[in-house]
């Protein structure tokens, strides 16, 4: 992981141009002008701060090692948009939700994840408000009006296709929907399989519905082994020390059905690209080596209560581990600090396993 960091830290970053004249913004020549975020609470840098919900991170210690504080971010410290920006040269957008959120600051993007959101509009009730994919398309929608006082029309275009959407999200359309089969019917009416497509063509019409609206780079996460985040772990139906491997199995269906669905997209859309993230190979890798990514502990959370610590996810003021950098999990839910720098860094530079059928730097350029 050190090695990793180090070539991360020699990137020569691309500094955002984006020149303001009497109102109107021009798009320079810079790679990427601006991230659009889209998802879930592995992506939410403080949009929950401002809705109704028990989903919420902005207490101690949530944001212990990050500079800001406890901002909103379900982590230690930096999110996944932060470290893609920092490799990128793009600062992290603002969430959506804040109401400071508006004319310059959102010149470099917009991020509208809400925690225990998912695909479908259902996912995450139980939790209290959240914005939902759906929901997150209409916001963006929104930010087109702002831009259109900002920018004449061959500009804004030129903007949107040159900037990045980045959509993490699904896992919560499983965790938060179809393993609580007390709280919603879908897994009293869908086999695993079917309820995976669903998925699937429920995303393909939100992405579609994005690129009508002008975005032409696309950056779409699988969801991850969910069989072996300590919440699922700490499972009475989970082996004892092992992940839950009949949960890894069930998200299957989705991923294989997006990677199918990005190169449906790029063969409908030649103007486009889209590109899937094998979030489930590359934390899979990390928990079957952790040795080689510098990690210790991979089966309990670093902030967080009962069994494998995923029973009560992280408390307010709860005393985290002293060695979070060794833990690739930070909560019940979501990986820490440290791993998720490691699958950024993947997302940005690794080969076609990792990203498909491009990584992110090579989609920047295009």
């Amino acid at each position: 992981m050190k090695d990793i960091k180090g070539l991360c830290e020699n990137m020569v970053l691309l500094i955002l141009m984006l020149l303001c004249f009497n109102g109107v913004v021009e798009v320079n020549s810079q790679r990427v002008p601006a991230l659009f975020v889209f998802g879930d609470s592995v992506v939410d840098v403080g949009n929950n701060n401002f809705l109704r919900t028990l989903a919420r991170s902005n207490f101690y210690p949530y944001g212990i090692d990050y500079s800001k504080g406890n901002t909103g971010r379900f982590s230690n410290g930096k999110s996944l948009i932060d470290f893609i920006g920092d490799m990128l040269g793009v600062p992290s957008p603002p969430p959506f939700l804040d109401p400071s959120s508006v004319g310059s600051k959102i010149l470099n993007g917009v991020n509208y994840a809400s925690a225990s959101s998912g695909i479908l509009d259902d996912s995450g009730r139980h939790y209290g408000e959240r914005h939902s994919l759906n929901r997150q398309v209409l916001n963006f929608e929104s930010t087109l009006n702002q831009y259109r006082t900002m920018m004449n029309a061959t500009t804004l275009n030129q903007y949107l296709a040159k900037s990045l959407a980045i959509v993490v999200t699904g896992s919560n359309d499983y965790i938060n929907n179809y393993l609580l089969p007390g709280l919603y019917a879908s897994s009293l009416n869908y086999s695993a399989p079917q309820f995976g497509n669903l998925l699937v063509n429920s995303y393909m019409q939100q992405i579609q519905a994005l690129y009508n609206l002008g975005l032409r780079k696309f950056f779409l996460a699988g969801i991850g082994p969910i069989g072996c985040i300590p919440n699922q772990r700490a499972s009475p139906l989970a082996p004892l020390g092992r992940c839950f491997d009949l949960l890894n199995q069930m998200v299957g269906t989705f991923n294989t059905g997006l990677r199918s669905m990005v190169d449906q997209m790029n063969k409908d859309h030649p103007d486009s690209i889209s590109v899937y993230g094998n979030t489930y190979g590359i934390f899979g890798d990390i928990i079957n080596n952790p040795s080689a990514y510098e990690f210790n502990v991979i089966d309990r959370a670093c902030c967080g209560l009962g069994r494998s610590g995923g029973q009560i996810s992280c408390l307010p003021y709860q005393l985290p581990c002293a060695n979070r950098n060794q833990y690739v999990f930070w909560d019940a839910f979501h990986p820490t600090q440290s791993a998720v720098y490691v699958f950024a860094w993947r997302a940005v530079n690794g080969p076609e396993n990792d990203c498909h059928p491009i990584n992110i730097q090579q989609m920047a350029s295009i």
